[in-house]
C-alpha cells in the first residue's frame, strides 16, 4: 500500500482481522516506519537537490560564495576553467587542463547543475538524474583523485581518504533517491508516472 493510502479511500477494502494474533504493534509499527522511511527519502532528496541548485546558481550569477560577485558565468566568467585548470594529480590531468575553459565543457556542466538540481527538487526523473549525477560525480572524483599522496608538483594532496569522500557519498545518494522512487513524497513523481510518454519509457521515471 502506497505511503499515502489510507483504508477509507478504498470502500471495498478491509484490513484482516489481527485480533488475538500479537502481530497488530509490529505491523503498525512496521507501517508507520515506512511513512518515517518516505519522508526522510524525500527531504533528503530535496536537501541534494538543492546543492546542485544552488551551485548553479551561484557559478552563474556569481553570489559570492564559490564564486565572485562578478564573476559568473553571466558575467563572461566559465564555471569550469578554475577547477578544471588547477586539476594537480590523476591520469586524467591534461585532459582536464584542455578541457578548462571551454564552451562546450561549460555549458554541459551548468545544463548539468540544473537538470540534477530540478530533477531532485521536483522529485521528476531521477533515474536520468542518478546516472547523470553520478557520471559528474565520478569525473569530479577522478579530477580530485583522492588516491593520491602527493600532487604533480611533489606537495602533499592533503587527501583525507583514497576512495570514500564527498563525490562517492553523492552519487550513491543519488543512486538510492532514484532506486526509492524518492519523488512520490513532497514531489510530483507519481504525476509524472503517469504522463503516458513517460509511461511508455520507464526510464524516464
Amino acid at each position: 500500500m502506497a505511503v499515502h493510502d489510507h483504508p477509507h479511500r478504498h470502500p471495498g477494502f478491509r484490513f484482516p482481522s489481527l485480533r488475538g494474533t500479537g502481530t497488530a504493534p509490529a505491523a503498525a509499527a512496521t507501517t508507520t516506519a515506512t511513512a518515517t522511511s518516505a519522508y526522510v527519502f524525500a527531504s533528503l532528496r530535496l536537501l541534494t537537490g538543492f546543492v546542485f541548485l544552488w551551485a548553479f546558481l551561484d557559478k552563474a550569477f556569481g553570489l559570492g560564495y564559490a564564486t565572485r560577485s562578478g564573476n559568473g558565468w553571466i558575467d563572461g566568467g566559465s564555471p569550469t576553467k578554475g577547477f578544471l585548470s588547477g586539476v594537480a594529480a590523476g591520469p586524467m590531468e591534461s585532459t582536464f587542463h584542455d578541457w578548462a575553459g571551454a564552451g562546450w565543457a561549460d555549458w554541459l556542466f551548468m545544463l548539468g547543475l540544473l537538470g540534477i538540481g530540478l530533477a531532485l527538487v521536483l522529485g521528476i526523473g531521477l533515474r536520468l538524474a542518478a546516472v547523470a549525477g553520478t557520471l559528474m560525480m565520478a569525473l569530479m572524483w577522478i579530477a580530485e583523485w583522492p588516491p593520491a599522496k602527493h600532487l604533480s608538483d611533489g606537495s602533499p594532496s592533503m587527501s583525507t581518504n583514497p576512495f570514500a569522500e564527498y563525490h562517492v557519498v553523492y552519487a550513491v545518494v543519488l543512486i538510492a533517491l532514484a532506486a526509492v522512487g524518492a519523488g512520490a513524497v513532497w514531489g510530483l513523481g507519481r504525476a509524472w508516472a503517469r504522463l503516458p510518454f513517460v509511461s511508455r519509457h520507464r526510464w524516464l521515471l
